[in-house]
């Protein structure tokens, strides 16, 4: 089966023209260190756009086949199939000096990297493009970026949902016309370098087990033991370190696998020792206990607090006051939406650092499809691309986007309707596409009177308008919106994007912290970054989805009771600043590809080196977004520090 057809051929662009490898898994859960491959399909593609291979088999793996209910694979129906090991070599080869492609493709890229990393082979991948990921640049006028969405909107025919092997046709065609329109647009295409992984050592640790009570602080000299105390371990002991840590669990401890400034004591035989956590207990003052004195102490724990539960009362973070039965509209004003509170919160509280102040968001009713003439706002339904200007003079004009009613943009999309030309922006690359694409390009003045201009055609045609959602709630810097309740069979997966103009030479990294009620880590393991991309539970990962894209994914679901915030920042390595980056956008999305809920667009002032985005958080039994979009002059391990992570000099 030929996937090419003359309205199909991508011959053209050129600089959109590699060897790809298509390649969907269907598997038996979400979690790749743990769940394995049933399925696999690659389809191969030249740099013309003509298929050159396909290759698709079900697989044995050796376990329960999970959701039959979502692929419908039965272990019946996979008995007398090939292990991985047997067809990895195969597998490899239509890899091999290809890009990988896939819907969501850091997902199947991990579940073939510990598949290969199971064979004891090496995984030829060295670079991947997501389409979900290309798509979100594009943005095209869809209600939301799922594949099976996508293909309709494309005219992709689609004969059999979680199919590998129809699910791979269907991304080409998919991947074909997203790259005409990112052609279109002149998009860079947002590839992502691909580490070797040769073994399964870069997964996390299983995860530990949740401590259920408050950190009550430092334990006394001679005193009790009190549940929630975190306690750390060094050096050799009668006892065996297993059983130390099943007593301590069993008690009620919070057994750390480092020791910070927030350890209530550490456990040692050898308190001259030369350890690192005996060097940092020394240097932070905690507490040194031996493990004799330890075990007669885990007799007698006291009673803690335990973590207060969703359903108990406000306070977790700070006092707030929602404005009553409103929430921001697409527009930015606040619309009448029954049971979605948006408020601007008080500063929350960040160790050694300033928090960030923020501006109270007004009522003002308005229609369910807001028009400028209704709500008082010339810029409603309408997404403005600043060009040029020096970063107070774009934070300035992006600023008054929101204000008027509108959404500032970052990037070139589908979704722009005006661009605004600063000094300066006449170099942009960009500028050039506003005629073919029908936007109108206005000078710096026109945001003082933009009424007066009508919106362009294409973003007011029924082409755009078709299929789409509402579009995304419009947050100011500290603004919050409670998030929906999930439906009864939807798993409360969230993910925070985040979003910059592409960069030369400079490296952005976002990290993620899951904090208890004291804005503390329970656990050095909490940090989620590069180097560590996801938290034990698997709870909070780190997504990577081009060099100017990346993505916390958040199970709201699977968090312990003590975990009341999951707070994502960028930071930059390097020198440079938020200042000669520009603005981040934030946007908070249900699920994977679904229409997103919410977008800020933040612009740091001109030294930033680190920037606090975003939070979910907890406040009673109601889950909120906030954008925070305060920025710090130190880098990440201030940051870092102030949360309780122990981070070396």
């Amino acid at each position: 089966m030929t996937l090419s057809s003359p309205s199909r051929d991508v011959s053209g662009l050129r600089d959109y023209a590699f060897d790809w490898a298509l390649v969907d898994v269907e598997t038996s859960g979400v979690i790749a260190r743990r769940d394995r491959v049933l399925s696999v399909a690659v389809v191969t593609i030249g740099p013309d756009g003509e298929q050159t291979g396909e290759f698709s088999t079900l697989l044995n793996p050796g376990c329960d086949p999970g959701p039959v209910h979502v692929h419908g694979l039965t272990a019946e129906r996979l008995l007398g199939a090939p292990t991985f090991e047997q067809v990895a070599g195969r597998i490899g080869a239509l890899l091999q000096d290809r890009v990988l492609v896939a819907h969501n493709a850091q997902f199947d890229y991990d579940f073939l990297a510990h598949e290969f990393a199971r064979a004891r082979l090496y995984l030829p991948v060295s670079q991947r493009l997501c389409t979900l990921a290309l798509n979100r640049q594009v943005d095209p006028p869809a209600a939301d970026m799922k594949l099976g969405t996508l293909a309709a909107h494309y005219g992709v025919e689609q004969a059999r949902a979680h199919d590998a092997l129809d699910d791979t046709r269907v991304l080409a065609g998919i991947l074909r016309a997203t790259l005409r329109e990112a052609a279109r647009l002149d998009l860079p295409l947002p590839l992502v370098a691909c580490p070797p992984r040769q073994d399964v050592q870069f997964a996390p640790q299983p995860p530990k087990t949740p401590c259920a009570y408050r950190n009550p602080g430092r334990a006394e000299a001679g005193g009790p033991l009190v549940q929630g105390m975190k306690i750390a371990i060094t050096g050799e002991t009668a006892t065996s370190r297993a059983e130390l840590v099943a007593r301590s669990v069993a008690a009620g401890l919070n057994v750390m696998s480092s020791v910070s400034r927030h350890t209530s004591a550490l456990v040692t035989n050898e308190a001259d020792s030369a350890s690192a956590k005996a060097r940092r207990a020394a240097a932070a003052g905690v507490p040194v206990i031996d493990e004799h004195t330890f075990l007669r102490l885990l007799r007698d724990v006291r009673a803690g607090t335990p973590h207060r539960g969703a359903a108990e009362g406000a306070g977790a973070s700070g006092a707030e006051a929602p404005v009553s039965g409103a929430a921001v509209s697409a527009s930015g004003v606040a619309a009448a939406v029954p049971g979605n509170a948006v408020a601007a919160p008080a500063p929350t509280a960040v160790p050694a650092l300033a928090a960030a102040p923020s501006t109270p968001v007004a009522a003002v009713p308005a229609p369910r499809r807001p028009t400028p003439e209704t709500t008082g706002r010339p810029l409603a339904g309408r997404r403005v691309l600043i060009l040029g200007g020096t970063h107070p003079a774009a934070a300035a004009a992006r600023t008054r986007v929101v204000e008027l009613g509108g959404s500032a943009a970052i990037n070139l999309s589908r979704t722009v309707t005006d661009a605004v030309l600063l000094p300066g922006g006449e170099a942009d690359r960009r500028l050039r596409r506003m005629p073919e694409l029908g936007l109108p390009v206005h000078d710096e003045h026109w945001l003082n009177a933009p009424g007066a201009t009508s919106p362009a055609t294409d973003s007011s045609s029924p082409e755009r308008e078709a299929g789409r959602p509402p579009s995304p709630l419009v947050l100011p810097r500290g603004g919050v919106v409670d998030l929906p309740v999930p439906q009864q069979d939807a798993a409360p997966l969230w993910h925070i994007t985040a979003a910059w103009a592409p960069q030369e030479a400079v490296d952005i990294d976002v990290v993620a912290f899951v904090l208890d009620e004291d804005e503390q880590v329970t656990s050095d393991e909490d940090f989620v970054f590069y180097g560590a991309p996801e938290n034990p539970a698997g709870t909070v990962r780190l997504l990577t989805d081009g060099p100017a894209e990346q993505t916390i994914a958040v199970d709201l679901a699977s968090l312990p009771p003590g975990s009341r915030k999951v707070a994502v920042a960028a930071a930059i390595d390097g020198e440079a600043t938020f200042g000669d980056i520009g603005a981040v956008q934030v946007t908070a999305v249900p699920g994977t590809g679904a229409a997103p809920l919410a977008r800020a667009t933040l612009d740091a002032a001109t030294t930033e080196r680190t920037l606090l985005l975003a939070e979910f958080y907890r406040r009673g039994p109601v889950r909120r977004f906030r954008a925070v979009g305060q920025g710090y002059d130190d880098g990440l391990a201030n940051l870092a520090r102030g949360y309780g992570v122990d981070i070396a000099d």
